[in-house]
Order: structure tokens, then sequence, then C-alpha cells
């Protein structure tokens, strides 16, 4: 059962609950105060009958005569009284004696007595009055009997009656609106609540068919539109719109990482395949029979020697990325950051013997492993040998609590949107198909450099070069 029917259920079962509740009361209330309307009439009707019958026999003899039993008399004989001669038609009257028998009737005929049971008699007898409600072949009857009480013993019991049939009516035709209103107003507000529902649990509607294009797809790029107030579904809409656009992020990022591995991985294929073929081929040539010239057999142990050499940096390569992920922990010691620079510089100059490189250090001393600072160093500056022209500057600095090297260039710059993923790994630029690498270098230096407790960044500015900074720990005093 889905939530939009449970809800529109629920409040259908509440409104129906509510209206039977309502309708209880109503119909309880009108019941009785109709009944009770029935009553005041009905006394006040016997009570002048009473009246009357007592103004009648006040004389000498204040006893009435006592008619023969099987003859009642008709109300103008019993009583000349206005009261008798006016009773409305709706209105039933007997006058009884002591015994319950019919002493007098409208019409002085053998009418049938209205009704009253034992326990009405007792009461009666007892000088209380008793309301009955009894039933007869023309509907029910509301039944006020009093006993008319001389000397202090009951002579006469008046009885007046109203047939309840009109009440009767009128109940159940409020009866049967209140149940067939109830039932259309229930029915309308299952539909109106469906539509409300329906309208409501929309933006839902829209977060699901958007998750499932978005699993079909993986398009992360989709939003779930929605215009509404702030309120629950508002809030689960803008929080699914965010973590869609971190999906999106991670998605983005994690496709860029697999393309660049698969880049890397065909990369390193094809350069291994190189070396591995020159020094296979190389071998096979020092195994020809004749032998070589010892001039040829010279050349061929050079190459295999060059290719060796680059296998080796290859792995070195790969090695020192794969140390960094497993998170060895790396020395901390004093280091003399001159020292490194100088070995550094030296070695760099070697690569481009025309560049000119000028060290600007202050004899100032870190915390860290002098190898991985050596090894960051020589990738810095191998990066700017290759896309930079011009001079390279390294300067050393402290600031108070960190030494501060900084690997400045004069080249091109880096676009700010190139910028923030150089330190991704396998990331090269756009221009950068045509040079070597492998797009490791900085990855691998950032990895050092936060092993040793430092931090390491890269400034840039279009036209201006780019600037290399590296913050160590300085060791104490």
């Amino acid at each position: 059962m889905s939530i939009r029917l449970r809800l529109t259920l629920l409040y259908s079962v509440i409104l129906a609950l509510t209206l039977i509740v309502f309708g209880s009361i109503l119909y309880t209330t009108q019941a009785q105060s109709t009944l009770n309307e029935l009553k005041r009439d009905l006394s006040a009707s016997g009570d002048n009958l009473v009246r009357a019958i007592i103004r009648t026999y006040l004389d000498p003899n204040p006893r009435p005569p006592q008619p023969e039993p099987l003859a009642p008399m008709p109300f103008e004989t019993l009583s000349g009284e206005q009261t008798f001669r006016d009773l409305r038609e709706r209105e039933i009257v007997r006058v009884l004696n002591a015994d319950a028998t019919l002493v007098a009737s409208p019409f002085g005929g053998d009418e049938e007595a209205l009704p009253l049971n034992d326990e009405g008699l007792q009461t009666l007898q007892s000088g209380q009055t008793w309301w009955e409600i009894a039933s007869s072949e023309d509907g029910r009857l509301l039944v006020y009997s009093i006993p008319l009480m001389v000397d202090g013993q009951v002579v006469l019991i008046v009885q007046a009656a109203r047939p309840l049939t009109e009440r009767d009516r009128s109940l159940a035709a409020l009866s049967s609106s209140l149940i067939i209103g109830g039932l259309l107003t229930t029915l309308v507000a299952f539909g109106i609540g469906w539509v409300l529902s329906g309208a409501a649990l929309h933006p839902i509607h829209r977060i699901t068919h958007t998750a499932q294009v978005i699993g079909n797809e993986s398009d992360f790029s989709r939003r779930v539109d929605y215009t509404g107030p702030n309120d629950e579904v508002g809030r689960l809409a803008t929080t699914f719109n965010s973590m869609l656009s971190r999906l999106q992020d991670a998605y983005q990022h994690v496709s860029r990482a697999l393309s660049m591995q698969r880049n890397f991985v065909a990369d390193v294929s094809h350069e291994l395949r190189t070396p591995l073929t020159t020094i296979r081929g190389n071998l096979a040539l020092l195994r020809r029979e004749p032998p070589l010239p010892e001039e040829e057999q010279t050349d061929i142990l050079t190459d295999l020697v060059e290719e060796s050499d680059r296998l080796i940096r290859l792995v070195n390569t790969l090695l020192v990325l794969a140390r960094a992920d497993a998170g060895q922990s790396m020395r901390q010691e004093p280091v003399a950051v001159s020292s490194v620079i100088e070995e550094a510089c030296r070695q760099a100059r070697q690569m481009d013997k025309q560049r000119e490189i000028v060290e600007a250090a202050q004899n100032i001393t870190v915390v860290g492993d002098r190898d991985a600072i050596k090894q960051v160093l020589l990738t810095l500056l191998d990066n700017a040998l290759k896309y930079a022209e011009g001079t390279i500057t390294v300067t050393v600095e402290g600031d108070g609590e960190h030494g501060v090297i900084c690997v400045k260039d004069s080249g091109p710059g880096i676009a700010p949107d190139m910028l923030e993923h150089v330190f991704d790994r396998f990331y090269r630029g756009d221009d950068d198909t045509a040079i070597s690498g492998y797009g490791l270098g900085l990855s691998i230096a950032k990895a050092l450099i936060e092993g040793q407790g430092g931090t390491i960044a890269i400034e840039s500015q279009i036209g201006a070069g780019s600037t290399a900074r590296i913050q160590l720990p300085l060791a104490p005093v």
C-alpha cells in the first residue's frame, strides 16, 4: 500500500469517526430535546386537567361520584371545565379510577384505556406521577399518568398521552440525513484527500523518478525541480540535490582518475615494452654466431645499460607512489636545507646545462626526511625545466615556526582550472602530451611532504610564471 493511499485512508477514517461522534451527539441531543419538550407539554396539560377535576368537585361533598365501571362517562359529564373542552386533538386523555378502570373518555365510549403496567400502577397508588412510552397499533405513545389524591388516597388517575409518530419520523429523517451526508462527505473527503496527498507527495515522486533516471543513465547532473515551501518535503528535495552535487563531483573525480589511470597504464605498458624489446633484441645480437665486432658489442651494452636505467627509474617512481599510498612512516630528523638544495640544483643543472638555476638559501634546519626532501626538489626542478623557459630561482627562509622553500620559474604559468588539479594522480595538462612523464611527480611530492608534517602549494599566474612553496617544521634550537 502506497504512502498516498495510507494517508488518504487515515484522514478519511478520522473524518468518518468524527462525523459518527458528531452525528451521534446531534441525534441524541435532538431526541432528548424533543422528548423533554413533549414531557413539558404533557405535564402542563395533565396538571391542568387535574386542577379542573378538583375545581369541579370542590363542594360540600368533595368525593366525586363513582360511575359504573362498565359505563365510562364523557368528559362533559365528568367536568364542564373549559380545560376539557379545549383538549387538542393530538392529545389523548383518559381518566381511571384507583384500580386503573376506565372512568371517563372523550365521548364516553368503551375506548381502550391507555397502557399502564403494574409498576406504574403501584407508583401512582403511592401518590407519584408516572411516565411511560408504550406501543400501540398506531405507533408509540408517550403517556403521563397523574394520581388525584383526596384525603391521602388516590381516587382518580388522569392519563395524558401524545403520539411519538412525528418525533420518530423526524428522528428517522435526521438519522438518514446524517448517515447519507456522512457517507457522501467521507467519499468527497477521500477524493479531495487523494488529490491533496498526491500534490503533497509529488516532489517525492519527482525525487524517485530522478533517482531512477540517474541510476539508469548515470547522469548526476540532473536535479529535483522543487519550487514549494521549505517544509519537510522541501528540505528533502534540497538535501537530495546537495547529495547529487557531491555525487556528481565524486563521480567526475573518479571518472577522471580512472581515465588518467587507463592512460597511465597504457603509457607505462608502452614505456616498459619499448626498453624490454630493445633489451631483448640487443641480447639476441650478443648471442649471434659468429660474434659481432667488439665496437658493436660495446654499443649494444651501452644501450642495455641505458634501457635498464630507464626501467629502474620507472619502477622506482611506482615504488615511491606505492609507499606513499601505504602510509609508511618517514624519518623525522634535523635536515640542513641549504646542503640539500645545493645537491638538487647541481643535479638539475646536469639535465639542462644551458639553463640558469639560482640558489638563495638561508642556513636553516628543518625536521624531516633528507632523501624525501631532495626527491621533491628534483621533481619541482625537473618540472620547471620541462614547462618553463628562463631562470629558475630556489629560495629558503624561515617564518618563525616553519622553513619555507620556494622554487620559482618564469614560464607561461598554469590556468586556474588546471591549477586545482596539479596534485591529482595521473593528471597532466592538455598541452603536456608532447612532454614525457606520467603525471605522478607532483602527487608523489605532495604525499612525501605531508608525510613529514609539512605542506606544499603551487601559485601561478598566466604569463608570470609559477612558484612551488614547501613548508616544513623548523628543528628546535
